[in-house]
């Protein structure tokens, strides 16, 4: 299982030098899990800096792989994260969203780069 954060996606979907790093774990769908928060994130990215034909139809492709909900449960794992590795809200649910499925993260976030079931691709 995996779970490819915000910022993996839109390298991913911009086509940035670190493309052709995400592209094996968002081209296969199967285990691939999108916490419903990074797809917030994604979307709105898009459309603001690009235009909403083209978040719409990223967002169908992110749609492809297992949405995971916020509820109460994951918040609360998600509280209790953000306490104990100081992350901030969004990086925290998405998080206890991978957790919660035993997924790996896979990330360019630097706040996530030293924390465990997390595969950091450094920004070059």
């Amino acid at each position: 299982m995996t779970v490819v954060d915000s910022s993996g996606w839109l390298e991913y979907f911009t086509g940035s030098s670190l493309a052709t790093k995400y592209a094996p774990f968002i081209e296969k769908t199967a285990g691939l899990l999108v916490p419903a928060l990074v797809f917030f994130e994604v979307y709105r990215w898009i459309k603001r800096h690009r235009d909403e034909e083209e978040a719409v139809r990223y967002a169908a492709q992110m749609g492809r792989a297992k949405l995971i909900p916020v509820n109460d449960s994951l918040a609360l794992h998600a509280a209790d994260l953000s306490l104990e590795y100081h992350l901030p809200m969004a990086d925290s649910i998405i998080y206890a969203s991978a957790l919660s499925f035993r997924a790996e993260l896979v990330t360019s976030d630097a706040d996530f780069e030293k924390l465990p079931s997390v595969r950091y691709i450094p920004k070059s």
